[in-house]
């Protein structure tokens, strides 16, 4: 799991415009209950093996939120079937209907590799850095965007991240037993 973070700029305009309309064209096919489209991308920039989540929201509430830290599979691939996920699959809400599609907007974070950090405190950047805690078979994650947009302070985000997201005590994650590690993503949105 661990790796180097990645210093890459982050995908070009036209990359990103392209990867939120395949997440766009899966949205639609899947909630209308048609396979997702197969055809390759010939995009040089979307053929990277990068993890992706691609975050669903309806009046810029969370709708649906699924991804991966890493992929099998070229980035365009990844977020196709992410978008299928977030719309059909994450447990927290029913899957999306026909008649949202127009209401639903698509952020996309495209992955840095994680690394793991020794003091969370010091080594964590809000708003740079997303973060995975794991211990045993417990986990969680929360995407870099999520501090700045809940107003959290460096404990509060580590805290409930263990808690909210890991189902581990809130201080779990100073216990050298834990694993934390951080990441970056190139957020962005239609």
């Amino acid at each position: 799991m661990e790796a180097n973070e990645n210093t890459r700029e982050g995908l070009s305009p036209e990359a990103r415009r392209r990867l939120l309309g395949i997440a766009r064209e899966a949205l639609i096919e899947v909630v209308h209950g048609r396979p997702l489209p197969a055809g390759p991308v010939d995009d040089s920039e979307l053929q990277g093996h990068l993890g992706a989540f691609v975050t669903l929201k309806r009046g810029g509430n969370l709708r649906g939120c699924i991804g991966q830290f890493t992929a099998e599979a070229p980035l365009y691939r990844t977020v196709r079937e992410m978008a299928r996920a977030s719309a059909l699959r994450d447990p927290r809400f029913p899957p999306v209907r026909p008649e949202e599609l127009d209401k639903i907007t698509i952020e996309i974070s495209v992955l840095s590799p994680m690394r793991r950090v020794t003091d969370p405190m010091r080594e964590v950047e809000l708003g740079k850095h997303g973060i995975y805690i794991k211990r045993g078979y417990r986990s969680g994650t929360y995407l870099p965007q999520v501090a700045t947009d809940h107003d959290m302070s460096k404990e509060e985000f580590l805290s409930s991240c263990a808690a909210g997201k890991a189902g581990l005590p809130p201080d779990s994650w100073k216990d050298p037993a834990t694993e934390v590690y951080v990441y970056t993503a190139d957020v962005f949105s239609e």
